[in-house]
């Protein structure tokens, strides 16, 4: 009973025995290690640790001579080829006076850096589009006004020339209703499917390279195992396309686009946590987005380009959230990668 409470801890929770041999770890340990407990099981502390900080096998051999609970901050492990940062509790289970087991407990610090993180991207995507709606409304609502008075004045005209500017506002207020009606986003909420994600993004990867020109090559890395997922596929499909048709304006004519997806497990979006979602990343190696600019992208009418609109990524954005997802992107030179987060339903995750 008290292990299947464990697995439900979100911190990382690892028995060893007194020759430091793991007998046990729980749900979130086997996330944080990137390694199953079928794999971990049996094996040694300083084997399962031997990428990471001295210190986590000096806390353990000091809890065995000591019995005593040791308390270490900010803790470096590097078992996923990257680093994390851990809280670090080891507390010593006493048989009589002696030290029979050693309990652990891994906190990680950078994931509770990236619930913050994600939890103020969500805020103010959500913030931004109450605005941007608001404005929008005010605006519609005196464009039609000045539409519907064109259209008299254009019927009470008979000079052609003079029938020539009724047509200018009449095709201005157009244009600018159908502006408007693109920063109001999505107006319908998703009809979901049961839908594989690698078709939605194959049928992505066919559009955009028919509009490209040059020799960018647009390539795939599927993970052939992800389930199935609870999807609208035209919403999917206006998303992706959004974000793959920016890599593409980003990359010169022998650019490089690389459409992936994983895994992911344990990820908390608008306070809410998922316990398996898929992964897509879009990879380009074009330009970059600009430093000051990559934490306003998501915004409307924010775009780097003189001729873009700046609602693509916007609309994206509230594409993904409708169906509980999230938008991240990080950029350098040479290297831009937008990651898309889809939580899977919950059979899937059982």
């Amino acid at each position: 009973m008290h292990r299947k409470i464990l697995d439900h801890l979100s911190e990382a929770i690892l028995l060893f025995n007194r020759q430091l041999v793991l007998t046990y770890i729980n749900t979130a340990g086997e996330t944080l290690l990137a390694d199953s407990a079928k794999h971990l099981i049996g094996r040694k502390a300083e084997d399962i640790f031997k990428f990471s900080a001295e210190s986590v096998l000096l806390n353990l051999q000091q809890c065995l001579k000591s019995n005593d609970v040791l308390v270490d901050r900010e803790i470096t492990l590097d078992n996923l080829k990257q680093n994390i940062t851990v809280n670090l509790s080891v507390t010593p289970l006493l048989d009589n006076t002696d030290c029979d087991e050693i309990l652990v407990e891994l906190q990680q610090l950078d994931r509770h850096l990236r619930i913050t993180k994600e939890e103020q991207l969500v805020e103010q995507h959500h913030i931004s589009r109450m605005l941007v709606r608001g404005l929008a409304h005010e605006i519609k609502n005196p464009l039609g006004g000045l539409r519907g008075a064109a259209q008299l004045l254009d019927l009470e005209l008979e000079d052609s020339e003079l029938k020539e500017y009724t047509h200018i506002i009449i095709a201005e207020a157009d244009r600018l209703k159908d502006l408007m009606d693109k920063m109001l986003g999505p107006n319908k909420p998703p009809q979901k499917n049961e839908l594989n994600i690698h078709q939605v993004l194959e049928r992505v990867r066919q559009l955009v390279k028919a509009e490209a020109t040059g020799n960018i090559s647009i390539s795939c890395d599927y993970d052939p195992s992800i389930p199935t997922l609870l999807a609208d596929k035209n919403q999917l499909i206006q998303a992706f396309l959004n974000i793959v048709r920016n890599a593409v304006q980003a990359v010169d004519d022998s650019g490089k686009i690389i459409l992936k997806t994983r895994v992911h497990r344990k990820m908390t979006i608008g306070r809410k946590n998922y316990k398996l979602l898929v992964k897509i990343d879009i990879i380009d190696n074009g330009i970059g987005i600009k430093e000051e600019m990559i934490g306003q992208i998501f915004y409307p009418m924010i775009t780097g380009r003189a001729d873009g609109t700046g609602l693509g990524l916007s609309i994206s954005q509230s594409l993904i959230n409708q169906h509980n997802g999230l938008i991240e992107c990080n950029s350098e030179s040479g290297h831009t990668e937008f990651s898309v987060y889809l939580p899977l339903e919950n059979s899937h995750a059982a």
